[in-house]
């Protein structure tokens, strides 16, 4: 269908005439996410995973970020608003029994291929409507989410160059009720940083403990210091976390060894909490190491901000949201992250939307990341409309905002 060239369409008629072209694309986007879900791809190696993508939009795509594309739809003219959809899977192997199950070690676990199918919808549908759009549509594909370096980051300067009046997302999530879509104003997301710790002791045998200065035995003793610590250095009705996820040394039961290493990752919704967790890591690690003889030291990788959904562009789309066949969930924040926070370094009002799959038909419950999560394919549908309310929630004279 040729896009349109009416005048744009700011009234609340434009929703019903998106989602009836959203409609009209969702068994070619239901078919694309099959494939995309059979393909997937490692953050930062999405290249046959974008040039799926590109092959299906109805607009050529600008490659940035060496996987990621960028396409405009509607007027060449005007801030346009950017939705954007993740490119990258998980290094999981997939245990489900679906018919597009991906083979090998690496799996869409987290809904990315949903939302990628969701937004070319929603961007064909777009298309038809053409220069009727209340503003031009930025489809962003973006890479690696879940991984670092983040590919949010690394769009931020061909961002830069365009200007969008807002940008926005939805996530499909297995926590949340079917047919509800958690929009709230303010921290819905956590900051995460990563934390590589390593003890340096002395080596000895395991007979002769005095001898030596066990890293192994320090560095237990820090774990258990840095989950206690939470407790007394941030506010209790503020939320933060701190996951250890990975310890390692040794490589004998009778042998203390030179060193021992642990991973960890720090979560926070308020900056400051975010700081004195990070302060509180370096003292802890310090203290201890030196009262078992030992040397502490911390390497820090900060990862992304704390996500922060703007309240008018939240407002708006929470009244949209029973035109689009779904409802608003109850409050709901989390301490997930997302790099979609770094994007308010742009200067432009955030939003990001949880699509609920709870209760969906042959949904079986699993948690993000799992290798036994399957979306089901209503489920692209679900995200496309949310992404369409979003997108003309923040259409409507978004607020802009200085860069922070």
């Amino acid at each position: 269908m040729p896009p349109s060239t009416e005048e744009p369409d700011t009234s609340p008629g434009m929703l019903p005439r998106l989602l009836a072209g959203i409609e009209r694309e969702l068994p070619r986007a239901v078919e694309l996410r099959h494939r995309l879900h059979a393909r997937p791809e490692l953050a930062h190696a999405e290249f046959e995973t974008a040039a799926t993508v590109s092959a299906e939009m109805p607009v050529a795509c600008e490659p940035v970020a060496e996987t990621g594309l960028i396409a405009r739809v509607g007027s060449t003219n005007g801030a346009a608003v950017a939705v954007r959809a993740e490119l990258d899977g998980l290094p999981i192997s997939e245990r489900t029994d679906s018919p597009f199950r991906a083979t090998g070690a690496t799996m869409h676990a987290c809904g990315h291929d949903v939302h990628m199918a969701a937004l070319v919808a929603l961007a064909r549908a777009a298309h038809a409507l053409g220069e009727m759009l209340p503003a031009p549509l930025l489809a962003v594909f973006q890479p690696s989410e879940e991984a670092y370096p983040s590919g949010a980051e690394q769009l931020l300067h061909p961002l830069a160059a365009i200007a969008p009046a807002a940008m926005v997302a939805a996530h499909a999530h297995p926590e949340l009720p079917w047919g509800a879509v958690a929009l709230d104003p303010g921290t819905v997301n956590a900051s995460c940083d990563a934390v590589e710790i390593t003890v340096e002791g002395q080596p000895s045998h395991g007979a002769y403990p005095h001898r030596g200065r066990d890293p192994i035995l320090a560095l237990a003793h820090v774990v258990v210091a840095l989950h206690a610590q939470i407790g007394r250095r941030i506010d209790p009705t503020h939320p933060a976390t701190l996951t250890v996820g990975v310890l390692e040394g040794g490589s004998a039961e009778n042998v203390i060894p030179a060193r021992a290493h642990a991973r960890a990752a720090l979560r926070a919704h308020r900056p400051e909490d975010r700081l004195a967790l990070q302060h509180m890591v370096e003292e802890v690690v310090a203290g201890i190491a030196s009262a078992h003889g030992c040397r502490g030291a911390v390497a820090l990788t900060p990862g992304e901000p704390a996500l922060e959904n703007d309240p008018v562009i939240v407002a708006r789309a929470r009244e949209l949201l029973s035109d689009a066949g779904l409802f608003p969930a109850p409050e709901w924040r989390s301490s997930g992250s997302d790099d979609f926070a770094f994007f308010g370094a742009l200067g432009a009002p955030l939003a990001m939307g949880f699509v609920g799959l709870a209760g969906a038909d042959g949904f079986v419950p699993r948690p993000l990341h799992h290798p036994e999560l399957l979306i089901p394919d209503d489920a692209v549908g679900a995200v496309a409309r949310a992404q369409a309310v979003l997108y003309l929630a923040a259409a409507a004279s978004p607020p802009r905002r200085e860069p922070g």
